[in-house]
């Protein structure tokens, strides 16, 4: 229960950190922190949870990290599913809370977007659905080969949150203007729950392709990675 508890809270605070600056501050009249902020702030979530739960859950914080690190034979199947529900659970807790404190301006409405994840007219560049498709397929592939490889044994120690998190951020320094990035099934269904309509629709892509992504890029790092 310790390790539930501990993918709950980091989630908790990927979806809050990262969504919330998107919604919160990306924009702000003035002093926006934009796509260059946000992205630093997803990444920041990442890489101060891996140092604060790393030793207890191994920081997954997304359920195709989690997929992708058991077809890794990095994680146990009996552990998937309530990984995967913490997960969920802490991202919809998160964007409660980031609710209550964005309704607290006058003008906001949710259904505007919330950090949601989208294609087509919701995509923030109108990108189409293969556009985003083969985006979060690839860029969730590449997180995984960077997970399993910053946590190798073999590679240098204790310097895999550092990775980990600098690659999420590039990951949002790329993908934004396509799906405003999700590789994370959770941090998308967080959102969307509270978004609702439109982003309730597309979710459905949001889960498929963060996972292909996550299997094919455990499945690249086990081929590259092999010492016979």
């Amino acid at each position: 229960m310790k390790q539930y508890g501990a993918e709950f809270f980091g989630t908790f605070w990927l979806v809050l950190g990262g969504c919330g600056s998107a919604v919160l501050a990306a924009g702000f009249p003035g002093l926006g922190i934009g796509f260059v902020g946000v992205s630093l702030a997803f990444g920041l979530t990442v890489l101060t949870m891996a140092f604060a739960i790393g030793h207890i859950s191994g920081c997954h914080l997304n359920p195709a990290v989690s997929v992708g690190l058991w077809a890794g034979g990095r994680f146990p199947a009996s552990k998937l599913l309530p990984y995967i529900a913490a997960q969920v659970l802490g991202a919809i807790a998160a964007a409660g809370v980031l609710y209550v404190i964005a309704s607290g301006a006058a003008g906001f409405d949710a259904t505007k977007g919330f950090a949601s994840n989208g294609y087509g007219a919701h995509s923030p560049g109108g990108y189409s659905l293969l556009a985003a498709l083969v985006t979060e397929v690839v860029m969730t592939a590449f997180f995984l080969i960077v997970i399993l490889g910053s946590t190798d044994k073999r590679a240098p120690a204790g310097l895999a949150p550092i990775a980990i998190g600098l690659c999420l951020t590039l990951i949002h320094l790329i993908s934004i203007p396509v799906t405003n990035t999700s590789v994370n099934p959770a941090r998308s269904t967080g959102v969307a729950l509270f978004a609702g309509d439109w982003a309730i629709g597309q979710l459905w892509l949001f889960w498929l392709a963060p996972i292909v992504g996550a299997l094919i890029g455990a499945a690249a790092y086990r081929l590259i990675s092999s010492e016979d």
